[in-house]
């Protein structure tokens, strides 16, 4: 089902919104869920599913809403995004999945019944088998739990497998333990819930260039999220730029003292010259070195900054 692009390798289809399901989708395989982190509690939903699709030889989809969930129900206070929608397809597209559906969270779909949202599952997708985690909770009133799909699994005749919680070191790996790593700046343990490094990925963007007339020109990355997970300056790899990662250092905060309000991602690559601007990165968190703070000069600030360039080259050594 997945197409084909122009070096041969297979590409993850995306299917926006049900009345966008074809005839090719109808007795798939499909894993629900906000995916949020993809970390390794979801891959575990992800790799069950695709186990299955193999053993029945049905295509596998994925499932997800935007904006996520939570996101819409907490929107005067939401949790911080752990991926962006740009940064859940590359880390999907590189899983084996046939296709990623995303459902629109809107009022009309949060107050759906759980018979509705099974009627969805039925009707326009016809799904051979549902894969969810043992908490997964939809519909109205989150009606529509674990239990709530087995049984309509045994009227619509669709499997269902739930996943128990995977535990790390007795921690259930979960979006929210996975969230509190990154805000204490605890990247190592939130690589061990990812099973990869943590990283944001984006496109480069121009800026005012105050970085370049102090001697650390950066390459700037908008977060295209309402809440970043983690903020401060930090030792980093950036992936994009030539066939091996770059160290770097890089602040992800408001730039205080210059003003700042956007929160922005700056990264200043060590030893590069060129003209990064349009590229899209990865910036992959190595270490987290201090907090972002408020300087009283321009002099004071590059004091620092060259402080920091020192510590994370230590850090990447």
């Amino acid at each position: 089902m997945r197409g084909i692009n122009e070096r041969g390798a297979f590409v993850m289809e995306l299917i926006r919104g049900s009345h966008n399901v074809r005839a090719r989708h109808r007795g798939a395989i499909v894993t629900l869920g906000s995916f949020d982190g993809l970390h390794l509690g979801h891959q575990a939903l992800i790799r069950t599913a695709l186990e299955r699709g193999a053993r029945e030889q049905r295509p596998v989809i994925l499932l997800s809403f935007e904006p996520l969930p939570r996101e819409y129900l907490q929107s005067a206070d939401p949790p911080a995004r752990l991926t962006n929608f740009r940064e859940r397809w590359r880390i999907l597209q590189s899983l084996g999945l046939d296709a990623l559906m995303l459902l629109r969270f809107d009022e009309s779909l949060r107050l759906q019944s759980g018979a509705q949202f099974v009627e969805l599952l039925t009707s326009t997708l016809e799904v051979g088998a549902l894969v969810v985690g043992h908490d997964f909770r939809f519909g109205r009133e989150g009606e529509a739990d674990a239990d709530f799909l087995r049984s309509a699994g045994l009227k619509h005749g669709f499997a269902v497998d739930v996943i128990e919680p995977v535990l790390l070191e007795d921690e259930r790996i979960s979006s929210s333990a996975l969230r509190q790593a990154l805000a204490a700046g605890e990247l190592a343990r939130a690589q061990r819930l990812l099973g990869r490094p943590y990283s944001l990925r984006g496109r480069v963007v121009g800026g005012q260039q105050l970085g370049r007339t102090l001697g650390f020109p950066t390459a700037n990355i908008r977060l295209r999220r309402r809440r970043s997970p983690l903020g401060g300056i930090f030792a980093v790899r950036v992936h994009g730029i030539g066939p091996e990662p770059r160290g770097g250092v890089a602040s992800l905060g408001t730039r205080p003292t210059v003003g700042g309000v956007e929160p922005l991602l700056e990264t200043f690559v060590f030893d590069f010259a060129g003209d990064l601007y349009g590229l899209e990165l990865e910036v992959e968190f190595v270490a987290h070195l201090r907090a972002e703070l408020r300087f009283e000069s321009l002099e004071l600030l590059v004091v620092q900054m060259r402080a920091d360039e020192a510590a994370a080259r230590e850090r990447l050594a």
